[in-house]
Order: C-alpha cells, then sequence, then structure tokens
C-alpha cells in the first residue's frame, strides 16, 4: 500500500519531538503498543535516523521523518528507511524533488497561499502548521474556497479535539506533545503514552464512525 493510502486509512500519526535520547524508542514502542500504525520522528530528535531504521524494519507500521528542511535531510531520512516526509516550511524545491520520485511529503503551511503554493509544487497533502487561533474552524474556512484540500493538523492537537479537527473536514490529524508529554519522557512514564495512544485512536475511531453514516 501506498504511504498516501495508509495514511488516508489511518488518519492519525504520532510525532514524537524530544531532547531525551534514552525515551526515543521507548515513547514510540509506547505509542505503537497502544495502536499507531503510523509514526514519525522529527529529525531534531537525537538519534532519529537511527530510530526510524529500528522501527521501519516492522512490516505492519508506516514510519516517517519530520522537521525535514532540505533535500539533503530528505535523502538521509529516506536511507534510513522513512517512507514520507514532513516539513514545518512550504519549499517548492523539496516538494518538487520528493513528488519526482513519488514520496509523500506534507510541507508546512499556514495560509491559503502557502497551501496553494504547496499543493501546486506537487504535495497531496499539507501539514497545517502552527497550531491556527481558530483550531477546527479555521479548516472550515480553508475548506470553503478549497474544498479538496487534504489539510493535516499537528500542534495543538489532542484527544479532546481530534474528532473535532476531522468532523471540520482535516483529511488527518498528528499528536506531538500531547501524546509524548514532556514530562513522562523525562520521567520513563511510558504507560502513561501507551494509555493517551488508546484514547486518543479512540477518538479518531468516533469521528470516522460519524463520516461513515453521513447525514440523516
Amino acid at each position: 500500500m501506498h504511504p498516501f493510502e495508509r495514511l488516508a486509512e489511518q488518519r492519525c500519526s504520532a510525532i514524537l519531538r524530544t531532547p531525551h535520547a534514552a525515551a526515543v524508542r521507548p515513547a514510540l514502542a509506547a505509542a505503537i503498543d497502544g495502536g499507531f500504525r503510523v509514526v514519525e520522528v522529527t529529525l531534531n530528535t537525537p538519534g532519529a535516523l537511527e530510530a526510524i531504521a529500528h522501527f521501519a524494519a516492522e512490516r505492519d507500521l508506516l514510519v516517517g521523518a519530520g522537521t525535514v528542511l532540505d533535500v539533503e535531510q530528505a535523502q538521509r531520512a529516506l536511507d534510513a528507511g522513512a517512507r514520507f516526509l514532513v516539513s514545518p516550511v512550504t519549499d517548492p524545491t523539496l516538494i518538487g524533488w520528493c513528488a519526482e520520485r513519488d514520496v509523500l511529503v506534507l510541507p508546512g503551511a499556514f495560509t491559503p497561499t502557502e497551501m496553494q503554493l504547496a499543493v501546486r509544487s506537487g504535495a497531496r497533502i499539507v501539514k497545517l502548521f502552527p497550531a491556527p487561533p481558530g483550531g477546527p474552524d479555521w479548516v472550515r474556512a480553508c475548506l470553503g474556497p478549497f474544498p479538496d484540500l487534504r489539510l493535516f493538523p499537528t500542534a495543538g492537537v489532542d484527544e479532546g479535539n481530534a474528532r473535532a479537527w476531522l468532523a471540520a473536514g482535516a483529511f488527518g490529524v498528528g499528536f506531538v506533545g500531547s501524546l509524548f508529554v514532556p514530562d513522562d519522557l523525562a520521567a520513563g512514564r511510558f504507560d502513561a503514552v501507551r494509555d493517551r495512544a488508546r484514547r486518543m485512536l479512540d477518538a479518531v475511531r468516533s469521528a470516522g464512525e460519524i463520516r461513515a453514516a453521513g447525514p440523516r
């Protein structure tokens, strides 16, 4: 299955960004144990490439690299086993490079102009970054003139509002600090990560059930 199709199926990802090298693999393992099948490691996390290579070896996981800022970083991430790339910015050079190689890339965009540029450069999904003040209402507003836009908010998504983001029309959602709570990672409380992962996936599934039911 192509990464795009897998992400469309799962509708969510677990995104790890941490300064604690010893927490990287246990934290990701906890999120996976909680049910996540799409995970992302930001490249400014210690040992990111090694963690990507480790988890990419598991056939049932879709593993990506985040905070990819240029083509050189993109190539290193792909060499390590990443199957999709995420960037905080809209860089047409990076997006075009990925499109030529059929690599799924989610560039970061905040304004409609940036979103349109990302899509015209070859992005199939656009990461909504940073978190907009209107939350889900921002997604609805952007989808008004761009109904085919596939928006993937990350910052600002938690277990309490994930369903609202998806109900507003988001293509999927990414859980960052709300899943990998810094204090828990520092203290080694990985069971808390696992339990949160389960609740977050329940929220995503409930949004999917509403969408499948359609209007009543």
